[in-house]
């Protein structure tokens, strides 16, 4: 068993590198709130990520004239399901943004804490 890249330091380095793409994720649609048509998105679920879940399984293609779709990575954006939309077909709601926005700091703070506290356990067990 591999004691570095299952511990808890390197699940807080995994969840701190989801937590950004979310957060950049979440800055571009409220950047695009009056961009008309625009769609917002967020990053797959954290726990998704922790199985190697995809969001969906690969495009088969059976015929050389199919377009080949690009790879999906372990932070794959999905399309969030559009509750509201504005006369110009934008579906950015600030208030659920916001909302995110928040949620997202708060687990990056929990997140930061437990890294925190797991490098001073090694520390001080190397004496330092």
């Amino acid at each position: 068993m591999d004691v570095i890249s299952t511990s808890p330091v390197s699940l807080a380095e995994r969840r701190l590198a989801w937590l950004d793409t979310r957060q950049r994720l979440l800055s571009q649609n409220v950047a695009n709130a009056d961009t008309p048509g625009f769609r917002p998105s967020d990053a797959v679920p954290f726990r998704d990520v922790l199985r190697g879940h995809r969001a969906k399984p690969p495009m088969i293609t059976t015929d050389a004239r199919h377009l080949v779709p690009a790879r999906a990575s372990a932070l794959a954006v999905q399309e969030r399901r559009v509750t509201e939309r504005t006369p110009n077909g934008n579906a950015v709601s600030l208030d659920e943004q916001a909302i995110r926005i928040a949620e997202t700091d708060q687990a990056h703070a929990l997140a930061m804490g437990l890294h925190r506290k797991y490098v001073g356990l090694f520390r001080m067990t190397l004496g330092r």
